[in-house]
């Protein structure tokens, strides 16, 4: 399991490498996208707290990204932080994830993003519960829940 540590080393060291990678041009993403989700996941928007789609959902699942459906999270970890993001204690794999500092706003943050087409998913901090104590806060538009099918 991830620690903050590792969190840190990515940042100023090297990410793990993807399991393959996507890449589109900006044009592409623009019309695979919405304007939202092209604004929160191409240009490192965020959405305003407690407004996206899946702040509140809680099925069984997994969270893929919404560029290019590489999984991300899935629904055991995902926690009710109170922030109004989603959040995850961590990643459904350790490379499905990019990390890199993040110092916009006056502040130094670790932003998170897709590890296969670099799109922004939001940030992690090192206020989560155990046992990773990470709070992965991710922007709803930036990801689809792939609900689980149930075997009849």
């Amino acid at each position: 399991m991830l620690t903050w540590k590792d969190i840190i080393n990515f940042t100023v060291k090297k990410n793990l490498t993807p399991d393959n990678r996507i890449d589109k041009t900006e044009e592409e993403w623009q019309v695979q996208l919405t304007p939202e989700q092209y604004r929160i996941t191409r240009l490192k928007g965020t959405e305003r707290p407690h407004t996206g789609a899946l702040c509140s959902i809680y099925e069984e699942g997994k969270y893929n990204c919404i560029c290019c459906n590489a999984p991300l999270f899935d629904s055991t970890i995902k926690f009710n932080s109170g922030t109004g993001w989603p959040s995850f204690t961590h990643p459904i794999k350790e490379n499905a994830i990019k990390y890199k500092r993040d110092t916009a706003f006056g502040m130094v943050r670790v932003e998170v993003m897709c590890n296969t087409c670099d799109a922004h998913l939001g940030h992690v901090f090192p206020d989560g519960p155990e046992p990773s104590g990470l709070r992965y806060c991710i922007n709803s538009e930036s990801m689809q829940l792939e609900r689980e099918v149930e075997n009849e």
